[in-house]
């Protein structure tokens, strides 16, 4: 195990628990907040707000890690995109503007995404010192779906936009990796502990092009983050059997299943690297049986090697919060 792997555990803690999407819209006390704060923007880049909600979980079920309230596409909005998220129908993006893209100086980036790094200082302060705090930023194709309003349904996007910019994807590529980077190094400066990078749509990646368009921005990324010493937790969602592959060129020291991967498959193929999640989310909305059989699985499976307890993906907003507690106490509680 590589030093940054040992440092991952010593941040997170072998047996510890968290969920992605902890800090949301299952919690009634979020629900309140939000419903003052109708600009989801602006919500995000309310410092105090933003570290309260993000400190919530932490107040109701003292898990072991914070995620700090945000959102992966704070980003574009720096890069000069106007974001609006609509109920229902979710983020949309004004049109994207290659030649003012590309204007985009540092400076101007980090002091728009200030309040991001101002609410992460905040909740470190509040937060106990044993309990880590983690961020994260969306992987570029993850953000270039969104950036060209590409995306259709869960499981299909509109592939002719990306053929469309074919020839500026690379420049677009390199581009977020830069500022990707920086917003990485701020967040970590403020005060995280851990960087979460979340390839939330890579299953949708043309497989003759994951490669280009997952593995090397990717990896760029993580080489960045070994430079800096920076713990790292990559979730390439939806990618099925080519996480062995993306776990061997790309290195992360942590990698979050989803719930499409066996957890034995897993345990067999992916190795030198801590394990994080798998659990469906949707077995929160099922009894109580349920939760403990599906908990069990991947407590067991794991049991002998590093890893940690969280999702397959964030929790879903219809989950009951004292479900959420019983799978905690559950899995504090296991002896098996």
């Amino acid at each position: 195990m590589s030093n940054l792997n040992k440092i991952l555990l010593n941040k997170i803690n072998c047996k510890s628990i968290w969920f992605m999407r902890q800090a949301g819209r299952y919690l009634p006390e979020f629900q309140e907040i939000r419903s003052k704060n109708q600009d989801f923007i602006k919500l995000c880049l309310n410092s105090e707000l933003s570290s309260e909600i993000t400190l919530q979980p932490i107040k109701r079920f003292d898990l072991d890690s914070a995620i700090i309230f945000s959102d992966i596409l704070m980003v574009p909005y720096a890069l000069g995109q106007n974001v609006k998220f609509t109920k229902g129908f979710g983020p949309k993006l004004s049109d994207f503007n290659l030649s003012e893209f590309l204007k985009r100086k540092k400076n101007d980036f980090s002091n728009k995404l200030s309040p991001i790094y101002k609410a992460i200082d905040i909740t470190r302060r509040k937060l106990n010192k044993s309990k880590s705090l983690i961020s994260f930023i969306g992987a570029p194709w993850t953000l270039i779906i969104y950036m060209l309003n590409a995306k259709e349904s869960k499981e299909e996007i509109n592939l002719q936009k990306f053929y469309d910019k074919k020839k500026s994807l690379d420049q677009v590529i390199e581009t977020l990796i830069y500022f990707l980077c920086i917003h990485i190094k701020n967040q970590i400066n403020a005060g995280a502990d851990v960087i979460q990078i979340f390839d939330s749509w890579a299953g949708l990646i043309p497989k003759e092009n994951l490669n280009d368009y997952c593995y090397i921005p990717n990896a760029k990324i993580l080489n960045f983050c070994k430079k800096e010493n920076i713990p790292t937790i990559c979730f390439p969602k939806g990618i099925k059997e080519k996480y062995e592959e993306f776990n061997n060129i790309v290195k992360p020291d942590g990698i979050n299943l989803d719930p499409e991967i066996n957890p034995e498959w897993a345990k067999k193929k992916l190795k030198n690297v801590v394990i994080q999640g798998g659990l469906n989310p949707h077995i929160l909305l099922k009894d109580d049986e349920h939760i403990i059989q599906g908990a069990t699985k991947y407590i067991q499976t794991f049991k002998d090697i590093p890893y940690v307890f969280n999702l397959g993906h964030g929790l879903l907003p219809e989950t009951d919060p004292d479900k959420v507690s019983k799978l905690i106490k559950f899995y504090r509680n296991f002896d098996g």
